[in-house]
């Protein structure tokens, strides 16, 4: 069953690139006493989410941040070196833009977000979202209908709604 407005994510833990290599990331931790924006792509480096999802949160951050965000994190179910060459590229590191690794697509599962599009390559990834996360609980969530599009998903409608 798909996670919800007014559900509490399940606790997880990612993978991120550090100075040392790839490290444990706990969400419980990421999220306790926080407000967080979360968002996930289908895959690293694919066209709208390289072209359209990350560059909105990109624009978004600041005013995301001037109304309480304390950090924006993007997960994928790519490996963390993908994921650390893609804010390289995409200039989400520069933006601080926290880049998490869902390798084993357990998160996305445990939330009800993941699809397979087998045919175009892409297996047991994640649905495209962005959700408001205050204390480790939902209260925005906007998925989209497919995987190529990027409108209520996007960094500028989540500001909006906030």
């Amino acid at each position: 069953m798909a996670i919800s407005e007014g559900d509490r994510l399940p606790e997880a833990s990612f993978t991120e690139m550090g100075a040392d290599g790839p490290g444990a990331v706990s969400l419980a931790d990421k999220l306790k006493g926080r407000k967080v924006v979360l968002f996930a792509v289908p895959g690293a480096f694919t066209p709208t989410c390289h072209s359209a999802h990350m560059p909105s949160f990109i624009k978004a951050k600041d005013k995301l941040a001037a109304k309480g965000v304390d950090e924006i994190m993007c997960v994928a179910v790519n490996d963390p070196f993908v994921m650390k060459a893609w804010g390289e590229a995409t200039g989400a590191h520069a933006a601080g833009i926290t880049m998490l690794a869902d390798a084993d697509a357990s998160f996305t599962k445990a939330i009800g977000m993941d699809f397979d599009a087998s045919p175009v390559g892409l297996i047991s990834r994640s649905k495209r979202y962005a959700m408001l996360v205050e204390d480790g609980v939902v209260k925005k969530l906007n998925v989209e209908a497919s995987p190529g599009e990027c409108s209520i998903s996007a960094g500028e409608t989540l500001l909006e709604q906030i």
